[in-house]
């Protein structure tokens, strides 16, 4: 158990260098991702998830966006909306993210890898990078997934404006099934009501 703990301990220093540097480039996805991180162990402590697994989704939840060190700054900071193209540049920071966790090579790096580079991931497989559904989806990526989107449309952005909780959770609702695990989002409604990090309705 010590042993297993100090490697992921390692690991998250590693790669903390990595999320400060994010930081000096977008300091809102830093920040994002630590609010990503507060509400995914919250899911996944309440789904049950311990040990191993609770440690790769702490990890993978704090680093989903490290590939965005790879975007180019014109579509990472553009003050309006992304047009195709840019969108598709954009959507390669998971990939990008799963190459440098797996760069560390530190034990613990490649299953994180895994659940970085499948975040976006839909739960009817309209997602991406590679359109996986369901279950074939990595339970900790599923996690992240919902804590990522309530998060990014809690805060207002230099393309959109930060949504209220109520409008939130509406559109969650519409999402769950297609876009997000109902059985996470079943959990995720009966913790977000409690949470430090549920925005307002103000």
């Amino acid at each position: 158990m010590e042993s297993r703990m100090s490697n992921y301990q390692v690991l998250y220093r590693y790669t903390n260098a990595l999320s400060t540097a994010l930081g000096y480039r977008d300091l809102m996805t830093r920040l994002h991702s630590e609010r990503v991180r507060g509400l995914s162990e919250a899911i996944g402590t309440r789904y049950g998830l311990d040990g191993t697994a609770l440690d790769i989704l702490r990890l993978a939840s704090s680093f989903h966006d490290v590939g965005k060190i790879g975007t180019p700054d014109k579509v990472l900071l553009k003050p309006s909306k992304l047009d195709d193209d840019e969108w598709g540049v954009m959507k390669k920071h998971s990939e990008i993210g799963e190459k440098i966790m797996l760069s560390t090579t530190v034990d613990g790096s490649k299953m994180a890898a895994k659940v970085i580079r499948h975040h976006h991931e839909h739960f009817d497989g309209g997602g991406y990078p590679d359109g996986l559904s369901a279950e074939n989806i990595p339970i900790c990526a599923r996690i992240i997934s919902i804590a990522d989107s309530y998060d990014a449309m809690a805060v207002t952005r230099s393309y959109h404006r930060a949504r209220k909780h109520s409008e939130i959770m509406e559109i969650l609702h519409e999402e769950t099934g297609q876009k997000h695990d109902p059985d996470l989002m079943y959990i995720f409604r009966g913790i977000i009501e409690s949470s430090p990090f549920k925005t307002t309705d103000t």
